[in-house]
Parts: C-alpha cells; sequence; structure tokens
C-alpha cells in the first residue's frame, strides 16, 4: 500500500463520488473503474494491493465493489474514509432511485403498464447474463457445475431464505471436503492501519446484531426494527454481489406484502439504468413499503442496514486477511459458496424474474434481444434498460 500521501476523509469522498455519477456496468465493471482510478491515476495502492483487497472482498459475503470501495477507502484515510468512500459511491443511485419510488407511486397507472413491463422483461436479460458470466467464471469444472444445479435445485424446491442459506453453506462444506484450492504465490502485506481489537469488537457487532435482531423484531412488533433485521440478514448473507442478493430480498420483502412483486421487479430493472452500487435497490424498495414511515426516512433506514454488515466484516477481517487467505481450505471452501451461488441465481432466473415478466412470445423476444445487445454488443446497461421501457410501452398500446 502507498500511504507516503493520505487523503483526506474529503479527498475520498470526492474521488469516490466522481466513481458513483459515472459508473455503470455493475460490479465487475466497477472494479475495472476502481483499478483505473486508485491504481492507475492516482497511485493510492499497486496492482498486487489492489488485488488482494478484491479477494478479500470475493471471500466475505456482501456486494463486492462496494466492499473494495470500504477497504480502500480505510487504507487511505483511517475509518473515516471508508465511510466517506461509500457515501461517495452510494448517494448518487440511491438518490436516483428513491426519485424513481417516488415517480411510481405519483405519476404510475398501475402494475400493467406497459413500461412497467418492459423494465421487469430487462431484468430478464440482466440476470440471465450474470448467471452466464458467472457460471463461466466461477463453475469451470464439472464438480463445481454439479454443486451449482444441486444448489439450483434445492433453492427451487425451498425458495424461502432459509433455503438459500442452505445452500450457500452447503456449497461451502462440499468445497471445503471436495474441492482443491490455495496459491503458489506468496502474499503481499496490506498494511491496514486498524487494530485487531478494534476488529474484533467490529466482528463480534456483526454477529450480535445478526442474532439479536430477529429477536429484537419479533418482542416489540416493531416495523422499522423489523426492516433492519431483514435488510441486515440479506447484506449479511449475500455471496457473489448485488444480482445475488435479488432472491433473498425477495424472499424478505414480497410475502409478507411489504412490496408487490410486479413492483420489485420493476426497481430492480430501473436499478440496472443507474450508476453505482446495485444494492442501492433497497432504498428503492424502503420508500415503497409502507405509506406510515414511507419516503426518505424508510429508504435511508433500509439502505444503511443493507450495507452495514459490509462495514462490520471488511473492517473487522481486513487485519487478519494476511493470515486467513494464506489456508488452502478457506480457498476450497470459497470455490464451493461461489458455486453454490451460480445455483441460486439459476434458481432467481426462474422464479421470480422470470415467471413475473416473461407472459408471452412478445416479451420472450423483448428479453432475448436485450440480452443480446448486453452480451454480445456491450451496450450500457441504462441505454438498454431505457429501450426495454419504451419497447414494453408500445407493446402495451399496441
Amino acid at each position: 500500500m502507498n500511504r507516503d500521501h493520505e487523503a483526506s476523509a474529503g479527498e475520498v469522498f470526492a474521488a469516490f463520488l466522481k466513481l458513483g455519477l459515472t459508473s455503470f456496468g455493475g460490479p465487475v465493471a466497477h472494479l475495472g473503474y476502481f483499478r483505473d482510478e486508485f491504481v492507475g491515476r492516482r497511485g493510492w495502492v499497486d496492482d498486487r494491493g489492489y488485488s488482494d483487497l478484491v479477494a478479500l472482498s470475493q471471500f466475505l459475503p456482501g456486494p463486492s465493489s462496494s466492499q473494495v470501495g470500504i477497504a480502500l477507502g480505510v487504507t487511505r484515510a483511517g475509518l473515516p474514509g471508508a465511510l466517506a468512500a461509500w457515501l461517495g459511491f452510494t448517494l448518487p443511485s440511491a438518490l436516483l432511485m428513491v426519485l424513481f419510488a417516488f415517480g411510481m407511486v405519483h405519476l404510475a397507472g398501475g402494475v400493467d403498464d406497459g413500461w412497467l413491463g418492459g423494465l421487469k422483461v430487462v431484468a430478464v436479460a440482466v440476470v440471465a447474463r450474470a448467471v452466464w458470466i458467472m457460471a463461466r467464471q466461477l463453475c469451470p469444472d464439472r464438480p463445481r457445475v454439479a454443486l451449482a444445479v444441486v444448489a439450483a435445485v434445492a433453492v427451487l424446491a425451498w425458495p424461502d431464505a432459509p433455503g438459500q442459506m442452505l445452500a450457500i453453506v452447503m456449497g461451502g462444506v462440499l468445497g471445503w471436503l471436495l474441492l482443491g484450492g490455495g496459491t503458489e504465490e506468496p502474499p503481499s502485506s496490506l498494511g491496514i492501519a486498524v487494530s485487531r481489537r478494534t476488529a474484533v469488537l467490529l466482528l463480534a457487532l456483526f454477529v450480535l446484531l445478526l442474532a439479536a435482531l430477529p429477536v429484537a423484531a419479533k418482542l416489540t412488533g416493531s416495523l422499522p426494527l423489523a426492516l433492519v433485521d431483514s435488510f441486515y440478514r440479506s447484506g449479511a448473507l449475500v455471496f457473489g454481489g448485488g444480482h445475488v442478493i435479488l432472491p433473498l430480498l425477495q424472499a424478505e420483502v414480497v410475502p409478507p406484502g411489504w412490496v408487490h412483486r410486479d413492483i420489485f421487479m420493476a426497481g430492480y430493472g430501473a436499478a440496472q439504468a443507474v450508476p453505482g452500487p446495485l444494492l442501492t435497490f433497497s432504498a428503492y424498495l424502503g420508500a415503497m413499503i409502507d405509506p406510515r414511515m414511507g419516503g426518505w426516512p424508510a429508504a435511508a433506514l433500509c439502505l444503511v442496514a443493507v450495507f452495514l454488515p459490509s462495514f462490520l466484516l471488511v473492517i473487522g477481517v481486513l487485519p487478519f486477511w494476511d493470515v486467513l487467505r494464506r489456508h488452502d481450505k478457506a480457498q476450497s471452501a470459497m470455490a464451493g459458496v461461489n458455486a453454490a451461488v451460480v445455483g441460486l441465481l439459476l434458481a432467481a432466473l426462474y422464479d421470480p424474474v422470470w415467471t413475473s415478466a416473461i407472459h408471452g412470445p412478445a416479451d420472450f423476444a423483448l428479453a432475448v434481444a436485450a440480452f443480446a445487445v448486453l452480451t454480445w454488443w456491450k451496450a450500457p446497461p441504462w441505454l438498454v434498460v431505457i429501450a426495454c421501457g419504451f419497447a414494453g410501452a408500445v407493446m402495451g398500446a399496441l
């Protein structure tokens, strides 16, 4: 790490705000933007150090690009830098998603509008593309393909959040037992300025909240506590990035009736058109959940709750990462988890994404066209989202 010229939290915020306004294309693209900005242009970290932080984000549950941003912020300007990096990268898309929610409430004629159908169809293309890319990267051999298939079947048979958690745990255990792992490259020192005592306290708080929030929400019957519990748990258990949180959030907010499934899918489609992390989708959900606490307060509550686990885990694990990543078995377990994630996303592609969006040949044709344009023509996701919304409106009018 290059810490010769440390930045202030304000400088970190400004750097990440630029990326929050311009970083389209999802987590893989975000990591490319980060590398160009902080390795190539600013020299905050070298290539090996940056690779170490990316590896950490893959090891932990949570949104990978946001976690790399938090890690870059804390290595550059300490704990205030972590907060500044997250705010700069997250606020633009969060504000846009809340404004979209207000538009849904005040301007939409109903969930059957053609443009809304187009947004749901583009979600099919986006998730299918994510499955395609992740399967090629994370399931390169037959054992991991088998793990992905078993995980998909398990989640389809038990589609609630416990079934998804079981699939992830199963993937880790089978990876630990069956898969080879490890690397011969010697690890480099990250030089993180976080004490082990602080790290242990943050990890303990992560576990305490994960255990205590469901109990507190049930005992009090409080809607705000129930929201914090649901979104915190989703953020704490998602492996593989923002797309993978789709089934977890859907299982949390749709069955209780907090958000209609069509409204959920429309927001997920709209989230593809904004820069920054996909998990700002949680701000949209918060704004839509309940008129009594809807709007900005609930949006902020859900947004903070879904990202809080990433703060606690990234900053808590960084001081121990050098030791942890030396173990071959830990890498094998993560290989199994990543394969299970592909299966979980494959199951989500069918339900709720496909079942809520594809109702006839025209919807299928639009989804195929969007997938092709995204995958082979490399069109910007925001442009594809707008085009599909327009196409849906035209099909609805006809």
